[in-house]
């Protein structure tokens, strides 16, 4: 079990924050979890404290958006998903952190700057794609598998279509509850769940709940326009600080 008082100070927060995204609001903020965390530990090891965490918010979830999910987008985005975990899971130990960090920070960044200064026309939302889709839903499984990080590439697939903010919560919701739960196998078998980790993730788990009905609580009560400026303006920000804790890997 993880011990040092610095890690706590930043791992209540980065719970709560992962269960406020995953309750609906935010966004990709969610993925200012683990890099928050691996201020005080290695990220490897913060993923893998934060998985078993993940996995219980996911339940909630579910059950908080059980039957309001975009089934045709969720049967493009996971066979991607899965090819990506499994690049994730054969690539685990050459991997650098910081490096993947910033190619997730690049395309949030990215994203997020073309909604924000790029003029929109008033013309339809862009329909699901199985090549688009397929793309994003397979970069998601890496992304998630390395940092829990899937969120910005499936908003850059997600958003653009306009979902009810609902159904985009609840598509996001199946779609992670669905690769966390199988990178539970990969994870093991990398022996990244051993006890240590796991009771750790076990002196966080209450904050797991608090986290996502402090979500829902903020879902009900923001409009429409207010959760999309919300989202972007979040992917923006953290897709800023990937960036910013990225930098140094690409120097070195």
């Amino acid at each position: 079990m993880i011990e040092a008082p610095w890690f706590y100070v930043l791992a209540v927060p980065a719970v709560l924050i992962a269960g406020i995204s995953k309750a609906g609001f935010g966004g990709g903020v969610g993925v200012m979890a683990v890099p928050l965390m691996s201020l005080a530990v290695a990220p490897q090891q913060a993923a893998a404290v934060m998985l078993p965490i993940l996995c219980l918010m996911d339940l909630f979830g579910v059950w908080a958006y059980r039957r309001r999910w975009d089934g045709r987008n969720l049967r493009i985005i996971l066979p991607g998903a899965l090819v990506g975990i499994a690049i994730g899971a054969a690539t685990f130990r050459h991997l650098d952190a910081g490096l993947v960090r910033m190619l997730i920070g690049l395309v949030a960044v990215g994203f997020a700057l073309d909604y924000w200064l790029r003029p929109r026309a008033a013309g339809p939302a862009r329909a699901a794609d199985p090549a688009r889709g397929g793309f994003w839903g397979m970069v998601a499984g890496f992304t998630s598998f390395v940092a829990h990080a899937g969120g910005p590439p499936i908003s850059v697939y997600l958003l653009p279509q306009r979902l009810d903010r609902t159904l985009f919560v609840g598509t996001t919701v199946v779609f992670f509850i669905t690769i966390n739960y199988v990178k539970l196998i990969p994870y093991g078998w990398l022996g990244q769940l051993h006890g240590g980790n796991l009771t750790t993730s076990l002196v966080l788990a209450p904050l797991a709940p608090l986290g996502m009905w402090l979500g829902l609580a903020l879902h009900r009560r923001v409009s429409d326009a207010a959760f999309y400026r919300i989202c972007y303006g979040l992917l923006l920000a953290t897709g800023a600080k990937l960036l910013y804790d990225g930098v140094p890997a690409l120097l070195s």
